[in-house]
């Protein structure tokens, strides 16, 4: 017993198929989540999904002649975009552990 809790009535199994459920929600939830960046003054449009998957890349056409301003901004919006899908998985990562508790009676 650990505090009060009684360990013997936890069922780790039930807990396994949980978090297996959870994560197949939150992979097929990603697919419809849209992360977008626009860096450059909307120069670079970047939009991935929660899956961090590339879904559309707009680049305005002044910048193809001008290939260090289009490295720069890629990497920008890249990055951006990544950060926004990271921290919207870690957030529905702890959304999710918060309603899991296995020390319920």
């Amino acid at each position: 017993m650990l505090d009060g809790i009684d360990l013997s009535k936890i069922n780790l199994n039930e807990m396994m198929g949980q978090v297996q459920e959870m994560a197949a929600k939150a992979k097929e939830d990603g697919k419809n989540q849209v992360f977008t960046s626009k860096v450059g003054g909307g120069m670079i449009e970047l939009s991935i999904n929660g899956n961090s998957e590339v879904t559309d890349l707009q680049i305005d056409d002044s910048l193809l002649e001008d290939k260090d301003s289009l490295q720069i901004l890629l990497i920008s919006a890249m990055n951006d975009v990544i950060k926004q899908s990271d921290d919207a998985k870690k957030s529905m990562a702890m959304n999710m552990m918060g309603g899991m508790n296995p020390f319920a009676k």
